[in-house]
């Protein structure tokens, strides 16, 4: 087959699903069974982690504080490995065999995890960070050199492309979420992996349908320098490199070294000293801290007025999506364990006939529609690719058949089904003596994918509309939506007293929470990288993109310390009085930020 010219507009739009060329579809496809075995995986973790080693689904019985910590620090990994996987790419094997190693090395990981010792738990994480880091910023690259000639496209094109996240994470919680914890960890670890397998089959058999499209590193950088950016170059000096290199070190020694002290109890500690009374962890991470933000404003002062305000404008971006994934991320952590421990997941009667049926639609509609999806793909690239085709048909029958399994074994387990036991036994589910159901503690966590699929077309219409608010407005909406959806929790577990481990708190507070996270992220997530794009010149965007990836890294391993201490301030105060604190936080930095619209603006130069 001649990929030679494969990358002209022609050909990439000769063959089209639903408007686009169906190579898009391929990249949709891939990353769905990504975010599925990223996201399954994920809503298992603390769980695991927590659960007692008694029991019919026996944990490793950690403290809270030890799983937060080692969750966090993972989050943290996976995303400053996307500086690590972009580097490779660009450099060295270009996009699409980062892609693949970074599928392999996740398939692995899962693989390792399923065994459930330590050895490989932690090995399989080690080899999730990694693939995780080659695999994730080089789907968008091939995304965006497809439509390098189609601008027009390129909107629609990321619209498709971050459904096929939202579906994957959606079905990864729902399906790995209720084998693991209704049927054993092992299982649910494991069946991340296979689809991550199948990810990579379809995408490894279905590469040449991108044509000359990441084959090789680029030589330079796909970047039109814009005529009028006349302002200084700065070049990083020796002494700058220093202190990123040193920044970079003390950072990864603190991030991989905090679980590691706490799990084994202080016996691993590279940071066991003090200086100046302070301990050496929190000493570590302060110089590090110091130093970067003493790197970033020098240079930033080495630029011209305009550019250096726009870069500050950038920086404040930067510290707001920071504290909005600092609180938004305790839903893996907190948000799970309170969905385990303190809501009641039992319904009986027409409660639970109810949610059976809200939960059988919300699983077979979404999945019938991508079904369709992939039957239009099917009829425009069968004849050039039927392996890879063949491939993506078996994982639709695999989650077809374990999604109606499970919805099976729900209708039957709350009485509304009645089955033999020869049916029971072909079906390996176990015979039930009291007929009721129990909501999955991982579920809650599916209504953020649900909540984005159902309102992202409303507030994309309200951006396009002349109510559109500016950039300061839009994320100090987001904060405060975020501390409002916190402020449920704070009214639902106002009747917890301080020390309990469990309580029954309904599951309406829960779904309010994931329904105003839902609001907040469509607030700060999306137009966040956009304003990146908008305000830092083209041969700046890869530092700031860097920049911007460090703070959501960070955000993550800070939430997984406020994790830690979510159990202490629940013991002396109350668990309501912990989500009290978070929602006076978010709130004050909502306020903080709309107020603020004046000044930013003027830093923006009129940029919107």
């Amino acid at each position: 087959m001649d990929t030679k010219n494969l990358d002209t507009p022609n050909n990439f739009f000769e063959s089209k699903v639903l408007g686009h060329p169906a190579g898009l579809f391929v990249l949709f496809f891939t990353e769905m069974w990504e975010r599925f075995s990223y996201y399954g995986m994920r809503a298992l973790l603390v769980m695991f982690f927590t659960a007692s080693v008694l029991g019919d689904h026996p944990g490793w019985g950690w403290p809270r504080e030890h799983a937060m910590s080692l969750f966090g620090s993972y989050t943290a990994l996976v995303y400053l490995s996307t500086m690590l996987g972009g580097y490779f790419a660009d450099k060295l094997i270009g996009f699409r065999w980062a892609v693949i190693v970074g599928a392999l090395l996740m398939t692995l990981g899962h693989g390792c995890m399923a065994v459930e010792t330590p050895f490989f738990i932690y090995l399989g994480l080690g080899l999730l960070v990694f693939g995780t880091g080659f695999f994730k910023p080089n789907m968008t690259s091939i995304v965006s050199l497809m439509y390098k000639d189609h601008p027009e496209k390129k909107d629609g094109a990321y619209t498709i492309f971050y459904m096929g996240v939202n579906a994957g994470a959606f079905f990864g919680i729902l399906l790995c979420g209720y084998l693991g914890e209704k049927v054993g960890w092992s299982i649910g670890f494991g069946l991340a992996g296979v689809f991550m397998l199948f990810g990579l089959l379809q995408f490894y058999f279905t590469q040449n349908i991108f044509g000359d499209i990441g084959l090789k590193p680029l030589k330079t950088r796909d970047i039109v320098i814009d005529k009028d950016d006349v302002d200084n170059r700065v070049p990083f000096t020796l002494w700058q490199v220093i202190v990123v290199l040193l920044c970079s070190a003390l950072g990864l020694i603190w991030v991989i070294n905090d679980p590691i002290s706490k799990i084994s109890h202080g016996a691993s500690n590279l940071l066991d000293f003090k200086i100046a009374g302070m301990e050496g962890t929190n000493f570590t991470i302060l110089l590090a801290l110091g130093l970067f933000l003493f790197l970033l404003f020098y240079r930033l002062t080495k630029y011209s007025k305009v550019t250096k305000e726009k870069l500050y404008a950038v920086t404040f971006f930067a510290f707001l999506t920071f504290s909005f994934f600092a609180v938004f991320e305790q839903a893996p952590g907190t948000l799970t364990i309170f969905a385990r421990d303190y809501t009641d997941r039992i319904l009986v009667g027409n409660s639970s006939l109810i949610f059976l049926i809200a939960n059988s639609l919300i699983a077979v509609v979404p999945l019938g529609i991508i079904t369709w999806v992939l039957f239009l793909l099917f009829k425009q690239t069968f004849k050039k690719y039927g392996l890879a085709n063949i491939i993506l048909s078996i994982s639709f029958v695999i989650i077809w058949i374990i999604t109606i399994w499970m919805l099976v074994r729900d209708f039957y387990g709350a009485g509304f089904l009645n089955l033999s036991d020869s049916t029971l036994a072909s079906l390996k589910i176990e015979k039930v003596k009291e007929s009721l159901t129990q909501i999955p503690a991982s579920w809650f966590s599916v209504l953020n994918s649900l909540f984005i699929i159902t309102l992202a077309p409303l507030f994309s219409k309200w951006w396009e509309s002349r109510f559109n608010p500016g950039a300061n407005v839009k994320f100090g909406i987001g904060m405060i939506l975020l501390g409002l959806g916190m402020a449920f929790l704070v009214f639902g577990a106002r009747d917890i007293v301080p020390g309990a481990k469990t309580a029954s708190v309904s599951i309406f507070w829960l779904i309010m929470v994931y329904l105003f996270h839902t609001m907040a992220e469509l607030c700060i997530s999306p137009v966040g990288l956009s304003y990146v794009s908008k305000l830092v010149p083209a041969r700046m965007i890869a530092f700031m993109f860097g920049v911007w990836y460090l703070a959501i890294a960070i955000a993550n391993k800070v939430a997984g310390i406020l994790g830690e201490n979510a159990d202490r301030i629940a013991s002396e105060k109350g668990i309501s009085y912990f989500f009290l604190i978070i929602t006076g936080v978010a709130v004050a930095i909502g306020v903080m930020s709309i107020l603020l619209t004046p000044v930013i603006k003027k830093l923006m130069h009129e940029v919107r």
